[in-house]
């Protein structure tokens, strides 16, 4: 009995449960479809509902606002283009002589350091012009002694000539005037005698005197005849003796000419020395030319030469990259160049190592771009079509940025200039 009650009591329990739960969905059916109960719900709007949303969004607004500025701010003084470059010296290796290739000391993409021997060309011809030069040159310099050795010596002996042919021409002039008084006094003795041998003729015509004492006169006459005849010879001979001098002291006049000559002949000895060295040099540069080697540091590229292989002045034979001096050319358009200036800092990014790096801006190209290619326009013919036009601009890097070298001429990048800077 006791058990029967229970369950009862809990159907009762159950009974009522279920009555409430449907009373209370009908209230909620009634006030669904009620327009009254529903108005007062739509009054109230969202900013009702949440108080905070006002501030939230205002926030949020002047959140964008602000960011907007600061991006604007950002963009306005950076100028970007991706239409760049890394530059760099491509030097065109070659040779200055010619010859048959010996020895290649470098392959293609090698690093080498300024002064390397890349190319060595066969050196025996060289060497062997280069002995001959030396051998003209120990020639001209021993003529050249020999000649600056003559010059004192041209100097005293002419000068010894000289006092010679002036004392010549006084013992000259000194012989002439005695051949002239011995020719007054055979003249004398000849005159006395012609007349010793007039009166002597007269006597002996009158047999006052014998015939033998008048072939003494006659003797006499002929004798100083014949010394007149003498004096007057060596009268002559010492004329001829002075003109003789003369000559002499004339020839010994020019001894300062003779001087200068051997001085003249020093002078052009030298000059051949010094051509002779100039041989020696110029066959010594043949020689050395013989090996190419690199003008710069950097890495070899594009090698076409093999050993065995003759080549010629001004053959290419490999491209050297100058990797130590690398820049940026970047084509800018006219309408970014309006606050760009020299030395503004400029962000890089290269492609190739998705990496950022410093520079600032060198200088700007005296023209665009277009008026340097192979046909430029001609604006002043046809139709016209305004085309934005651009203008390289050289960037280099700031120096210590790249230890290892990686940055290699022809790699894209984009750089940013920051117009705000100086």
């Amino acid at each position: 009995m006791p058990e029967v009650k229970n369950e009862e009591l809990e159907k009762e329990k159950r009974t009522d449960e279920l009555g409430e739960e449907h009373r209370e969905d009908s209230q909620h059916e009634d006030h669904a479809h009620d327009p009254e109960s529903e108005r007062p719900e739509r009054r109230r709007s969202f900013f009702q509902q949440h108080p905070s949303a006002r501030w939230i969004i205002f926030l949020i607004l002047i959140i964008v606002i602000v960011g907007g500025i600061l991006v604007w701010r950002y963009y306005s003084v950076r100028e970007s283009t991706d239409d760049a470059s890394i530059d760099g010296h491509l030097t065109p290796l070659s040779g200055r002589v010619s010859g048959t290739v010996i020895a290649v000391n470098v392959d293609d993409n090698q690093q080498v350091k300024a002064g390397d021997v890349l190319v060595q060309l066969d050196p025996k011809d060289y060497q062997v012009a280069l002995q001959r030069a030396q051998a003209d040159l120990q020639d001209a310099m021993a003529t050249e002694q020999g000649a600056r050795s003559s010059v004192p010596i041209t100097t005293i002996s002419t000068v010894g000539s000289l006092d010679t042919a002036k004392a010549n021409l006084a013992a000259a002039r000194k012989d002439v005037d005695a051949a002239n008084a011995r020719i007054a006094e055979a003249q004398a003795n000849y005159d006395r005698v012609a007349k010793d041998l007039e009166r002597a003729k007269m006597l002996v015509e009158k047999d006052e005197i014998s015939r033998q004492q008048y072939d003494a006169a006659v003797a006499s006459n002929q004798a100083a005849k014949a010394t007149v005849d003498a004096a007057q010879a060596a009268f002559a001979a010492a004329q001829s003796h002075v003109s003789e001098a003369q000559a002499q002291l004339q020839t010994a006049g020019t001894g300062p000419q003779q001087v200068l000559v051997s001085r003249t002949r020093v002078g052009s000895a030298q000059a051949l020395v010094q051509l002779k060295q100039a041989a020696v040099n110029q066959a010594q540069l043949a020689l050395d030319y013989t090996g190419v080697r690199a003008p710069a540091n950097g890495i070899v590229s594009n090698k076409t030469v093999e050993v065995g292989q003759t080549v010629s002045p001004g053959q290419p034979l490999a491209s050297l990259i100058d990797i130590d001096n690398v820049w940026i050319t970047a084509n800018f358009k006219e309408d970014q160049l309006r606050k760009m200036k020299v030395g503004q800092k400029v962000k890089i990014h290269v492609d190739a190592f998705d990496r950022d790096y410093d520079g600032h801006v060198d200088s700007f190209a005296g023209a665009s771009g277009a008026r340097f290619s192979l046909l430029p326009p001609e604006n002043a013919t046809g139709n016209y079509v305004k085309v934005v036009q651009r203008l390289p601009v050289k960037i280099v890097f700031e120096k210590g940025q790249d230890p290892e070298h990686m940055l290699r001429p022809g790699l894209s990048v984009v750089p940013t200039v920051l117009t705000d800077t100086k």
